[in-house]
């Protein structure tokens, strides 16, 4: 057995070598599937890449069927703060299962966070870690403009606090309007917003798209891929020259 810390400092007690994780997590099993395909053997239904991941599905991540993981018998589930409930892991970790829990609120702590999860399991960091570390390790020196980011209508949500997304976006000249709110996603009422220069829509979780959503705002708005925005992993390779090219 192995010990390690994950980003809560929780002890994780791992096996020698991991050979089974089931992720619950979107961009978590994105990470591990392209960095050792074979050792995912559950997913949620909600984890689309890689496009061709054939694994049982454990329902989602604020449901997943804990009896469907525990019959898999993983060494390890991963998880994050945010996406899962306490609740849920509480109850895997007291059926005898190590969890790992990720919760990275900066572009450089998910890079690092993905790299403690991936040398606890796989030994070491990917190829394509390295080159992620070395896509956003160079600041950003251009124009600067104000954004609103909403994430749900019905009722209206938005970035707020402390995201992930939204230091994504600092670091791409794109700074959050409601980065000193209370909240982490305040709602929002379109009419009644800080002065900002572009709406930014992601296509999840709420699907906007140019059909549904900028006719709210007396803005531009530009939709962005949610996967580049919001998931940490192998995206953030690629992340960062597509919404600067979405967002131009």
């Amino acid at each position: 057995m192995k010990s390690a810390y994950d980003d809560l400092r929780n002890v994780v007690e791992l096996p020698g070598e991991v050979v089974r994780v089931v992720s619950i997590v979107p961009s978590l099993t994105e990470s591990v599937a392209a960095t050792d395909p074979s050792l995912i053997v559950g997913a949620t239904d909600w984890c689309t890449h890689p496009a061709d991941l054939d694994v049982v599905r454990v329902r989602g991540t604020k449901n997943p069927d804990l009896d469907r993981i525990r019959e898999l018998a993983p060494d390890v589930v991963v998880a994050n703060a945010e996406e899962n409930r306490a609740a849920d892991l509480d109850a895997l970790r007291s059926s005898g299962i190590a969890v790992w829990v990720t919760a990275p609120t900066t572009v450089p702590a998910a890079l690092d966070s993905l790299g403690r999860m991936l040398s606890a399991i796989v030994g070491g960091e990917p190829r394509w870690l390295t080159e992620a570390r070395a896509v956003w390790s160079t600041p950003y020196d251009g124009m600067r403009r104000r954004a609103v980011v909403p994430i749900w209508r019905r009722p209206w949500m938005a970035l707020g606090r402390d995201t992930f997304a939204g230091d994504l976006l600092s670091r791409i000249g794109i700074d959050n309007v409601l980065r000193e709110s209370r909240e982490r996603y305040p709602r929002i009422d379109p009419d009644a917003l800080p002065e900002y220069d572009v709406v930014v829509l992601p296509d999840e979780p709420y699907a906007f798209s140019p059909g549904d959503g900028p006719e709210a705002f007396d803005r531009p708005a530009r939709c962005v891929s949610g996967r580049h925005l919001t998931w940490y992993g192998p995206s953030l390779v690629e992340a960062r020259e597509l919404l600067i090219g979405q967002l131009a």
